[in-house]
Protein backbone atom coordinates (compact mmCIF):
# COMPACT_ATOMS: atom_id res chain seq x y z
CA UNK A 1 0.00 0.00 0.00
CA UNK A 2 2.91 2.53 0.80
CA UNK A 3 4.54 1.60 -2.62
CA UNK A 4 1.31 2.40 -4.05
CA UNK A 5 1.02 5.79 -2.76
CA UNK A 6 4.82 6.19 -3.55
CA UNK A 7 4.26 5.56 -7.24
CA UNK A 8 0.76 7.60 -7.19
CA UNK A 9 2.86 10.65 -5.45
CA UNK A 10 5.78 10.33 -8.37
CA UNK A 11 3.41 10.35 -11.32
CA UNK A 12 1.49 13.46 -9.43
CA UNK A 13 4.61 15.40 -9.40
CA UNK A 14 5.36 15.09 -12.65
CA UNK A 15 4.21 17.84 -15.10
CA UNK A 16 4.82 17.40 -18.68
CA UNK A 17 5.19 20.76 -20.24
CA UNK A 18 4.08 21.11 -24.19
CA UNK A 19 4.76 23.23 -26.84
CA UNK A 20 2.55 24.88 -29.01
CA UNK A 21 5.01 24.86 -31.64
CA UNK A 22 3.43 25.51 -35.21
CA UNK A 23 6.68 23.24 -36.49
CA UNK A 24 5.35 20.42 -34.21
CA UNK A 25 1.78 20.73 -35.81
CA UNK A 26 2.48 20.94 -39.15
CA UNK A 27 4.61 17.47 -38.76
CA UNK A 28 1.84 16.72 -37.07
CA UNK A 29 -0.46 16.79 -40.02
CA UNK A 30 1.72 15.75 -42.53
CA UNK A 31 2.22 12.32 -40.27
CA UNK A 32 -2.04 12.44 -40.35
CA UNK A 33 -2.06 13.24 -44.12
CA UNK A 34 0.08 10.65 -44.87
CA UNK A 35 -1.65 8.25 -42.89
CA UNK A 36 -4.91 8.86 -44.16
CA UNK A 37 -3.37 8.61 -47.95
CA UNK A 38 -1.89 5.06 -46.64
CA UNK A 39 -5.30 4.07 -45.26
CA UNK A 40 -7.27 4.85 -48.54
CA UNK A 41 -4.89 2.99 -50.72
CA UNK A 42 -5.36 -0.27 -48.52
CA UNK A 43 -9.28 0.16 -48.94
CA UNK A 44 -9.06 1.00 -52.63
CA UNK A 45 -6.28 -2.53 -52.67
CA UNK A 46 -8.91 -4.12 -50.67
CA UNK A 47 -11.67 -3.60 -53.09
CA UNK A 48 -10.05 -3.87 -56.18
CA UNK A 49 -9.06 -7.55 -54.44
CA UNK A 50 -12.55 -8.02 -53.79
CA UNK A 51 -13.53 -7.28 -56.88
CA UNK A 52 -11.06 -9.52 -58.48
CA UNK A 53 -12.23 -12.60 -56.67
CA UNK A 54 -15.44 -11.97 -57.82
CA UNK A 55 -14.96 -11.47 -61.38
CA UNK A 56 -12.54 -14.73 -61.06
CA UNK A 57 -15.59 -16.35 -59.58
CA UNK A 58 -17.81 -15.43 -62.86
CA UNK A 59 -14.89 -16.25 -65.03
CA UNK A 60 -14.75 -19.36 -63.54
CA UNK A 61 -18.36 -20.36 -63.59
CA UNK A 62 -18.88 -18.86 -67.38
CA UNK A 63 -15.55 -21.30 -69.08
CA UNK A 64 -16.79 -24.25 -66.80
CA UNK A 65 -21.03 -23.95 -67.82
CA UNK A 66 -19.45 -23.46 -71.76
CA UNK A 67 -16.85 -26.29 -71.61
CA UNK A 68 -19.19 -28.50 -69.85
CA UNK A 69 -22.27 -27.91 -72.39
CA UNK A 70 -19.18 -28.66 -75.10
CA UNK A 71 -19.08 -31.79 -73.33
CA UNK A 72 -22.40 -32.89 -73.40
CA UNK A 73 -23.87 -32.17 -76.64
CA UNK A 74 -20.89 -33.69 -78.48
CA UNK A 75 -21.14 -37.57 -79.67
CA UNK A 76 -19.14 -39.30 -76.99
CA UNK A 77 -18.24 -41.78 -79.86
CA UNK A 78 -16.54 -39.07 -82.50
CA UNK A 79 -12.74 -37.93 -81.20
CA UNK A 80 -11.94 -34.70 -81.93
CA UNK A 81 -8.74 -35.70 -83.31
CA UNK A 82 -7.17 -38.88 -84.70
CA UNK A 83 -3.41 -40.23 -85.93
CA UNK A 84 -2.57 -42.47 -88.79
CA UNK A 85 -0.83 -44.23 -85.98
CA UNK A 86 -2.38 -45.54 -83.10
CA UNK A 87 -0.06 -46.81 -80.31
CA UNK A 88 2.20 -45.15 -77.79
CA UNK A 89 1.49 -41.47 -77.24
CA UNK A 90 -0.36 -40.60 -80.31
CA UNK A 91 -2.75 -43.13 -79.08
CA UNK A 92 -3.48 -42.04 -75.91
CA UNK A 93 -3.36 -38.13 -77.34
CA UNK A 94 -6.60 -39.41 -80.04
CA UNK A 95 -8.39 -41.48 -76.62
CA UNK A 96 -7.79 -38.05 -74.84
CA UNK A 97 -8.71 -35.32 -77.37
CA UNK A 98 -12.06 -34.42 -75.85
CA UNK A 99 -10.72 -33.54 -72.41
CA UNK A 100 -7.48 -32.03 -73.98
CA UNK A 101 -9.59 -29.76 -75.86
CA UNK A 102 -12.33 -28.58 -73.02
CA UNK A 103 -8.99 -27.76 -70.76
CA UNK A 104 -7.44 -25.99 -73.63
CA UNK A 105 -10.74 -24.34 -74.26
CA UNK A 106 -11.53 -23.18 -70.79
CA UNK A 107 -8.14 -22.03 -70.25
CA UNK A 108 -8.18 -19.83 -73.61
CA UNK A 109 -11.83 -18.17 -72.49
CA UNK A 110 -10.72 -18.02 -69.00
CA UNK A 111 -7.61 -15.83 -70.00
CA UNK A 112 -9.65 -13.90 -72.85
CA UNK A 113 -12.13 -12.82 -70.17
CA UNK A 114 -9.72 -11.47 -67.70
CA UNK A 115 -7.83 -10.18 -69.90
CA UNK A 116 -11.20 -7.87 -71.19
CA UNK A 117 -12.26 -7.29 -68.15
CA UNK A 118 -8.74 -6.24 -66.37
CA UNK A 119 -8.30 -3.83 -69.76
CA UNK A 120 -12.06 -2.49 -69.08
CA UNK A 121 -11.29 -1.93 -65.57
CA UNK A 122 -8.12 -0.39 -66.08
CA UNK A 123 -9.42 2.04 -68.86
CA UNK A 124 -12.67 3.06 -66.33
CA UNK A 125 -9.50 3.90 -63.70
CA UNK A 126 -7.83 6.03 -66.12
CA UNK A 127 -10.90 7.74 -66.52
CA UNK A 128 -11.69 8.41 -62.73
CA UNK A 129 -7.88 9.56 -62.82
CA UNK A 130 -8.46 12.18 -65.11
CA UNK A 131 -12.02 13.95 -64.11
Amino acid sequence: MNKDKALEDLFLAQQPHFDDNDAFMASLQKRLDAVEYIKQHQEAAIRHYKLTMVLAFVVGLISGGVAMAYVLFMPASVPLFTFRVQTGFFGWLAENSRLIVVTALSLLMSFGLISIVKNVLEIVHMRRRLV
